[in-house]
């Protein structure tokens, strides 16, 4: 429902004749360096998740790539930016990181993403003013990555302090039987949160994070010149920044609609006609779309993945980490091969 009312916001009023011709007379040629630098931040991104699993275990980048991708791929397919979870599926069945401590990481990557999608659009405010109706969703979320991280951040620099107090409402709340899975998880999430706790580790993210978003705007650029526009890089900035901000509200898989409706609305701001804006939105939104998904497919053949290790995922996530040492111990051929890479 969500998907609908936002592509209904898009495309109303659209001259579909106007926007075939759009589409039709496009360069494709363009989308080949789009493809090729987007894989580039997609590699960044994989440097950056190492850079947060080093306190869990070192994984080298070209081992840990294939599981970025395939974790991309999930969420272009499966509702609920699944992917996340299948991505610390992949790597606790590749690699033996507990799912909680690795979903920590994922949690840490969305959030200085947030945040750099925050700075996007301060930094450009001078040369590229925010759309009225978009105020109040930026002031939200700009609220809610500020005080997650925060959060974040307490937990990893005290969680002593804050393991007693969560220990006490679990302890008060929960049923005896499930306290030692609560905090069990509890545990292996803040050894997840531990790249936080050091200056260096945290300066280093994020200049990172704002390399993969600078990258993934040159990106739209490519395409942009696609459909013959000369745009400001900033208003380009804007958009990426809004786009992704609004892809964080539920939608089908692949964030159709709250993908198209802000991309569409933001170039008809700096006065792109609304066949052009859509033809480029689209065709945008299918270059960052499907060489991932293909390339995320591919990766899940060659690991002998299914469909159904998503439920398979689900149900490991919630289990307790004795669980999981057992399980990898009867997959990987014994204790002697799993028990000193398993991170408590």
């Amino acid at each position: 429902m969500v998907s609908i009312v936002f592509l209904t916001i898009a495309l109303r009023g659209l001259d579909l004749q106007l926007f075939w011709q759009v589409v039709v007379d496009a360069n494709y040629w363009w989308l080949l360096p789009a493809v090729a630098v987007y894989f580039v931040g997609v590699w960044l991104r994989t440097w950056r998740w190492r850079a947060m699993l080093l306190p869990l275990r070192a994984i080298a980048v070209p081992r840990l790539f294939p599981t970025v991708v395939i974790g991309y791929m999930g969420n272009n397919v499966y509702p609920a930016r699944a992917g996340e979870v299948l991505r610390s599926y992949v790597l606790r069945r590749n690699e033996a990181v507990p799912m909680s401590a690795s979903l920590a990481t994922v949690v840490l990557e969305r959030l200085f993403d947030g945040l750099v999608m925050l700075l996007f659009i301060f930094a450009t405010l001078p040369f590229a003013p925010l759309p009225p109706t978009y105020q109040w969703f930026v002031l939200v979320l700009s609220s809610i990555f500020l005080v997650a991280l925060s959060a974040f951040m307490l937990l990893a620099a005290r969680p002593q302090r804050l393991s007693q107090f969560y220990s006490l409402l679990v302890d008060r709340l929960s049923p005896a039987r499930v306290r030692p899975k609560l905090h069990g998880l509890f545990d292996r999430f803040v050894v997840g949160l531990q790249s936080l706790r050091s200056p260096r580790e945290l300066a280093m993210i994020s200049v990172v994070s704002v390399a993969i978003w600078l990258i993934e705007t040159l990106t739209y650029w490519f395409v942009m010149h696609a459909f013959g526009l000369n745009l400001p890089f900033a208003v380009l900035m804007l958009m990426t920044a809004v786009i992704n901000l609004f892809t964080t509200i539920p939608s089908t898989p692949g964030y159709v609609g709250t993908f198209h409706a802000p991309g569409i609305a933001i170039l008809m701001q700096f006065g792109v006609a609304h066949a052009l804006a859509t033809g480029f939105t689209i065709v945008l939104h299918m270059t960052l779309w499907l060489p991932i998904t293909l390339l995320g497919a591919i990766f899940m053949l060659r690991q002998s993945i299914g469909w159904s290790d998503m439920e398979r995922a689900a149900t490991l996530k919630e289990r307790p980490v004795e669980a999981e040492t057992v399980e990898l111990q009867t997959r990987q051929g014994g204790a002697d091969d799993i028990a000193p890479r398993v991170v408590l």
